[in-house]
């Protein structure tokens, strides 16, 4: 048995050693941009202060402003002061400043829009002792992809034909962030695109989601515990709930939200990439491409929901004016940058089925939207009832069936609800929660989805990443949906801000005899 003390010191001693060994540049493209300072910095100074870092490493964010490497260390620092996980420490600061550069390039027609950012690497690396391992980090437009990559090829930033048996080229990859078009044809276009340059296996596509810890231990908590995997079948399981809820608006995000909406900008990639780590098979091993190959399995076995199924199976609402922690917010038209006569959802709910020999049967209800009561993540899994004999008769027998909570966020562990006798000489059951939180079991905070995330990149592990053929596969369900709407003229249903969404998703699952789990 493994006691805290020891376990205490097995994460100590974990922490202490990085799995990237291999020296490595990361450049940002994007690098002053809203991304990299409330997410990409602070994740590599973590990494830094943990020691998961390579001893040798270069950062260079890259834009159009010419900035000079200390203006780019100050507006690191204050991301880093605001947004990190941890407070900054001077003296950890000081050796993580000394590897942040800037540099400046253009994406133009010809070859010299690169040319003085290929200078600059150059002389980074050499200063720096690094080999000419790189990491392109795309923290840009969907729509600049496509020319971002083509320089990188004209510009021959890429590693060429390999001269020498005994001296292999250094690494190029790719990370490319979410979303991937806006929908099957544009995905397709920038996946092309890439692919004309990078191959499948240089290509990071990054959902940050699939970087927190409890999604991660999924697979550990299906696959390395007898008590669950086999119940989770449609033997055992009643149906199983996915919950993304958003407290806050759209806020700066409105210009692209309102292009985008919930079922782009949530469904499509991190609940559906949710709903396959839950529904997978056991691969056979961690490899990332079998881990891929079984996820993508879920995906295509998903049920098309087309034509009149849209309407009964698939909830959209927008959020109007309402309370948020008792102060009045204003209505999703109201909000800058958004239409007055909008269409966009800002909420989806849906009832989806698998239809393989595990899941037949089973439905999965997702839901996600904006201005909701709570932020909060959690997959679900509802086992059937027990049969009414003993202790689930009616009138008064009623008992909840069993759940499975998997909290993603923000209070991250997992519960499972079981019935207990209330002491005292009656036979009385009540509901109790066998209840596990990350933070209290392993004292320090979670690792920030965009650390673990990086650290795989450097370290060429694919596994949380999406592949080319799940991305466009998870398109191919939405898009029917996403047609329908636009070729419909209902009114949109609408809540108000503060509260679960309209009253459409509440009746869409009470139709089923079934509740939403309150979170």
């Amino acid at each position: 048995m493994t006691s805290l003390a020891t376990l205490s010191e097995q994460l100590a001693a974990g922490e202490s050693r990085s799995i990237v060994t291999e020296p490595v540049t990361l450049v940002i493209f994007g690098g002053g941009g809203d991304l990299a300072h409330r997410k990409l910095l602070p994740a590599l100074y973590n990494l830094h202060l943990d020691g998961l870092l390579p001893p040798r490493v270069a950062i260079v964010g890259v834009g159009r402003s010419a900035i000079t490497d200390e203006a780019y260390r100050a507006f690191a620092k204050d991301g880093i002061s605001r947004f990190s996980r941890r407070p900054v420490d001077e003296r950890g600061w000081q050796t993580f400043a000394a590897s942040i550069f800037f540099a400046t390039a253009t994406i133009d027609e010809d070859n010299h829009g690169f040319a003085s950012l290929g200078a600059r690497l150059d002389v980074i690396e050499h200063e720096r002792g690094l080999t000419g391992n790189r990491v392109y980090y795309l923290a840009i437009p969907p729509t600049l992809i496509a020319p971002t990559v083509n320089q990188l090829d004209r510009a021959r930033f890429l590693p060429r034909a390999v001269t020498r048996v005994d001296h292999p080229l250094p690494f190029a990859r790719l990370i490319v962030e979410k979303p991937i078009g806006r929908d099957l044809e544009s995905a397709r276009a920038i996946n092309d695109a890439v692919a004309r340059v990078f191959d499948e296996r240089q290509i990071y596509r990054i959902d940050h989601y699939l970087g927190k810890e409890t999604v991660q231990n999924i697979l550990v908590l299906r696959f390395a515990n007898s008590i669950f995997e086999p119940l989770l079948n449609q033997k055992y399981v009643d149906h199983v709930q996915i919950t993304v809820a958003e407290e806050e608006g759209v806020g700066t995000r409105a210009g692209y939200y309102e292009e985008a909406g919930a079922l782009r900008d949530m469904v499509q990639n991190h609940i559906l990439q949710l709903l396959s780590l839950m529904a997978l098979e056991p691969p056979r091993s961690l490899d990332a491409d079998v881990v891929r190959d079984e996820k993508l399995e879920v995906l295509l076995s998903l049920r098309p929901i087309d034509g009149d199924a849209v309407d009964a199976n698939v909830v959209r609402g927008q959020y109007g004016a309402g309370f948020q922690v008792g102060k009045p917010v204003r209505g999703y038209r109201e909000e800058e940058k958004v239409k007055p006569d909008s269409r966009t959802e800002t909420f989806v709910a849906m009832q989806a089925f698998i239809d393989n020999w595990r899941w037949a049967g089973v439905p999965f209800f997702l839901r996600t939207g904006k201005r909701l009561p709570k932020r909060a993540s959690e997959i679900s899994i509802h086992l059937k009832a027990v049969p009414p004999i003993l202790f689930n008769r009616p009138p008064d027998g009623h008992l909840d069936p069993n759940v499975l909570s998997i909290r993603i966020q923000p209070d991250e562990g997992f519960a499972l609800g079981i019935s207990s006798k209330i002491p005292g000489p009656r036979v009385r059951i009540y509901p109790v929660q066998m209840d596990f939180h990350y933070g209290s079991t392993f004292g320090a905070s979670s690792p920030e989805a965009y650390e673990r995330l990086l650290l795989d990149v450097m370290a060429g592990d694919a596994t949380l990443f999406m592949r080319r053929d799940a991305v466009e596969a998870a398109w191919r369900w939405v898009m029917p949906i996403l047609n329908r709407w636009e070729a419909s003229t209902d009114p949109i249903p609408t809540y108000p801000a503060g509260t679960w969404g309209p009253a459409e998703a509440d009746r869409l699952i009470q139709s089923t005899g079934r509740e939403w789990r309150p979170l």
